[in-house]
């Protein structure tokens, strides 16, 4: 007998619902497959390897319960970028060395808080968009009001040792100067009634009166030559792939990187404008920001026959001198110039006379911690020293010393 139409069918359709459902079943596994796959590369992604100053809050900190503005800010790239996040700690203290040794040195891919200038190490470093805007700041009680420099007349003026505010000040004398050696000292000055204002680093200054001072003091920011500057992200110069993935992400942590700047302290009001003579900055640390001027190589070498010679060698003073320019400035003035005698270089020869060398000596590699001079013995070679010195002696003033 013949099967009919219908029995066919079913007899059709009974035979192919296996061979339907292992087909389904296949599928549901190849689709489990590719997201195991998937989420296996993600969790295999590159790490963002970020350099950090395991103690330089507000900006940096390798505690996790308060890492710092730029390591949230960090974090944050990283889940936009789908990457996640390990820090080489290094100490910020040594600048532009900082840099070498870590970014350069590839020990991490980015490190965030670099200011953003072609004079900064270009072309070895490049760098993202702005992320923030970092400036000194004024601080004072809700009383005081200050517009520009001419406000402080008649008052007592906490300003931070060896910073651009010491020098803007230095020529005033109808401002009462109260030197301090860090933020933390001149909200303490503040505080205790022994200074009527502040001209400090604004962040710290933000982060301090936000945490210890219960936000009791004004903070206005100020910009200026030497005053405030655009922080970036700085990479090395041949991770322009990455740079344009942090470019491209950036827009989007706009709102987060404004609330973690308010978490922080960051001054975020309209900043006074005031005039002032460049000077060199230190990288962000806890008493500022990057060096701007150009520092050589710190492997490089100079070599120097006798540098107590009257008249030392060219090359060597011309070594020594983009050294101190590049390193010393900032506290000891561009070329040596400082008005503050008591660091103005050009006085040593009158100050020690004979004992001129070893007082140098002794000074660039043991430092004067009490004094806000760093030791210099673990960034500098002996032939740096001896090439900073003979650019010192051509320097020398013959004034009578005090």
């Amino acid at each position: 007998m013949r099967p009919n139409r219908r029995q066919t069918g079913s007899n059709w359709r009974a035979a192919a619902e296996p061979s339907a459902r292992a087909t389904a079943l296949v599928a549901l596994m190849a689709s489990t497959l590719l997201a195991s796959s998937a989420a296996g590369l993600a969790n295999e992604a590159e790490p963002l390897r970020l350099c950090a100053d395991p103690t330089n809050l507000p900006f940096s900190s390798d505690n996790p319960t308060q890492p710092g503005f730029y390591l949230e800010v960090g974090q944050a790239l990283s889940r936009e970028l789908g990457r996640p996040v390990t820090y080489d700690w290094y100490k910020s203290y040594f600048g532009k060395r900082t840099v070498r040794v870590t970014l350069l040195g590839k020990q991490c891919d980015a490190m965030i808080g670099l200011p953003l200038s072609s004079d900064f190490m270009g072309p070895a470093v490049i760098f993202s968009k702005k992320i923030a805007t970092e400036t000194y700041a004024l601080v004072s009680r809700g009383t005081l009001v200050v517009h520009g420099i001419d406000d402080l007349r008649g008052k007592r003026v906490a300003v931070q040792y060896q910073t651009t505010p010491q020098n803007l000040l230095a020529g005033r004398d109808d401002i009462e100067k109260v030197t301090v050696l860090t933020p933390d000292e001149g909200l303490a000055a503040l505080a205790h009634g022994k200074a009527d204002a502040a001209f400090v680093w604004g962040p710290v200054a933000g982060w301090l009166n936000k945490t210890t001072y219960e936000s009791s003091f004004r903070i206005q920011p100020v910009e200026g030559d030497g005053l405030s500057w655009d922080a970036a992200i700085g990479f090395a110069k041949n991770s322009t792939q990455l740079r344009d993935q942090v470019d491209a992400a950036l827009p989007q942590l706009a709102p987060r990187i404004a609330e973690l700047a308010a978490k922080y302290g960051l001054p975020g009001a309209p900043p006074i404008r005031l005039g002032a003579v460049r000077y060199p900055i230190k990288l962000a640390s806890l008493t500022g920001p990057a060096q701007l001027l150009r520092q050589p190589d710190a492997d490089a070498v100079i070599t120097v026959s006798d540098s107590t010679a009257s008249a030392p060698k060219t090359e060597a003073v011309a070594l020594g001198k983009e050294i101190f320019n590049g390193t010393c400035a900032h506290c000891h003035g561009p070329d040596a110039v400082q008005a503050e005698r008591r660091i103005d270089l050009r006085r040593l020869q009158t100050r020690y006379g004979e004992d001129m060398r070893d007082k140098f000596w002794t000074t660039v590699h043991e430092g004067r911690p009490s004094k806000g001079m760093p030791a210099w013995k673990e960034v500098f070679t002996d032939d740096q020293f001896e090439g900073i010195y003979s650019f010192l002696l051509t320097v020398q003033s013959s004034e009578t010393a005090n």
